[in-house]
């Protein structure tokens, strides 16, 4: 069993330090983020609240006529914790012509509506309060590409996006997150019944794992295969992961210049903060 604790006073430490930092540098002073009842956006509210005190940073509700109604209620135990100001801004009357224009749509086609349309809604609150939007996407997500692109991954900032799912629960234990917000299965919760790891076909822990060694302790597959994990289940990680390797990066520009644009021109090295 490979050992993925982590010092979470340090962490905690850490975490609010870098959204506080990142949002002053930019002149602002304020936050905004879309919460969800899951334990990944309730971990980022609580840090963000830390960082910058609770009423400088809005949590935003948006629900979907199939949204679990506890998914509204953790939310708003979170809201309750932290003291945030909130809205609700439902998103069905939004998102249901389109639903309507192509009823052959899947799930994941809907959900992909759902995510990128409270993506328009946490940007334009961002606009209307003067905040940054913060991320609320771990570790395990952003590598799996379990996320949609334009939709849930969008943010200015992530303080969460380099804790695996694993990592997540410990701080969100050592920061006294509300039982129910911790205890419930985790699910992005575009469609009745969906859970992530039901999706994914693996569990968070037994993928946690793997993804450590893959990533930070730089296996190679086959060392994973020998290290006891089953070979098609390395190779499905391995996979997906190059797959989704676009959902991390910003759309590659095509080099004409010796100056460009996320090649050459880095603003954080050429001009300093």
């Amino acid at each position: 069993m490979i050992d993925l604790t982590i010092n979470t006073t340090l962490a905690r430490t850490i975490l609010t330090g870098f959204i506080q930092t990142e949002i002053n540098r930019t002149g602002l002073s304020r936050a905004v983020i879309a919460l969800s009842g899951g334990i990944d956006s309730a971990l980022s509210c609580f840090l963000a609240a830390e960082a910058l005190g609770p009423s400088n940073v809005l949590a935003v509700r948006m629900p979907y006529r199939t949204s679990a109604a506890d998914s509204l209620e953790d939310a708003q135990t979170v809201i309750d914790a932290t003291g945030v100001p909130s809205l609700t801004i439902p998103i069905s009357d939004m998102v249901d012509p389109l639903l309507a224009r192509f009823p052959e749509m899947d799930n994941m086609r809907r959900g992909n509506i759902m995510a990128r349309m409270r993506m328009i809604c946490i940007y334009d609150q961002s606009a209307a309060v003067g905040g940054l939007v913060i991320g609320t996407g771990n570790k395990t997500e952003i590598l799996l590409g379990y996320t949609t692109l334009y939709g849930d991954s969008a943010c200015a900032i992530n303080p969460i996006g380099d804790l695996y799912k694993t990592q997540v629960r410990q701080l969100a234990a050592a920061l006294c997150l509300p039982e129910s917000v911790r205890a419930k299965a985790p699910s992005a919760d575009l469609w009745l019944g969906q859970t992530d790891e039901g999706e994914l076909g693996y569990t968070y822990a037994e993928v946690d794992q793997l993804l450590y060694l893959l990533v930070d302790q730089r296996y190679r597959p086959a060392e994973c295969v020998a290290a006891g994990f089953a070979e098609p289940f390395v190779s499905s990680v391995v996979e997906r992961i190059r797959r989704n390797q676009f959902k991390r990066i910003l759309p590659p520009i095509a080099k004409l210049s010796n100056r460009t644009v996320g090649y050459d021109f880095l603003y954080l090295r050429d001009w300093g903060t």
